[in-house]
């Protein structure tokens, strides 16, 4: 166990474990230009800023099934959902279909993912000091997938998915149901993630301690905000006490 106040560390794992290798828009076009799409900067740029309002417009990945299967097709439908409302408003095209299944496909792999320099180490110093730790994510099934091509399921005592939990961050029942894992109280657990609302606001409202990773410098510095999750390492609170 570890001499810490805290027992177990969660993080979420898309912006703050691993990100997707140059864009989203990129990546949609490698296989949409096969299907006609132009392979533009432009066209990149009106993928990624759709994709973004997309996704805030899109409910969250819930989904009321209990069997793998069900699941898996309730998600691959919600995701169906993004990318056709993405390429409706920037120009779609015939044998959408088939590029989604593509694309799909892709994502579920590591090819296009790739680990912030850090995180490898962050976990290995981590799981040294004794310290649980879990994800808690909005992505879906795909996640366990992703995690092994990157070789970093080993480390995790838990995963937490939207899809499975019955809730999605910023909401307090996914964040209690990851402490259900762990038969920990929320003031032993710290969770790091890259959102305002889904990660710092939705974490300390479920009353577990919280930082925010902020590699691009856009919200003011303070205690609670870290430039890389090399930081975490530092954090008074992860500190053996002294008594």
């Amino acid at each position: 166990m570890s001499a810490s106040p805290i027992k177990a560390i969660f993080f979420d794992a898309v912006g703050t474990l691993f990100d997707v290798k140059g864009s989203v828009g990129e990546v949609y076009l490698t296989y949409a230009k096969k299907y006609g799409v132009p392979d533009t900067e432009e066209v990149r740029n009106a993928l990624n800023k759709r994709f973004i309002e997309t996704m805030k417009d899109m409910p969250a990945p819930i989904f009321s099934v209990e069997r793998p299967e069900k699941l898996k097709q309730c998600e691959r439908l919600w995701w169906f959902d993004v990318v056709h409302a993405v390429f409706y408003r920037v120009g779609m095209f015939e044998e959408f279909d088939d590029f989604f299944d593509e694309v799909y496909e892709a994502f579920g792999q590591a090819t296009h993912w790739e680990l912030f320099p850090e995180t490898v180490e962050v976990f290995t110093h981590l799981k040294e000091r004794g310290f649980e730790l879990g994800i808690i994510t909005n992505f879906d099934s795909r996640f366990f997938q992703v995690a092994r091509a990157l070789h970093i399921q080993p480390f995790f005592d838990s995963v937490t998915i939207s899809s499975l939990a019955g809730a999605a961050k910023p909401a307090a029942k996914i964040f209690l149901h990851a402490l259900e894992q762990h038969m920990l109280n929320p003031d032993e657990v710290l969770h790091v993630g890259d959102h305002p609302i889904e990660d710092f606001y939705g974490a300390q409202q479920a009353g577990l301690h919280t930082v925010l990773i902020d590699r691009s410098g856009s919200v003011l510095p303070d205690d609670h905000t870290l430039s890389s999750l090399t930081s975490v390492l530092k954090l008074p609170l992860l500190q053996p006490s002294n008594s």
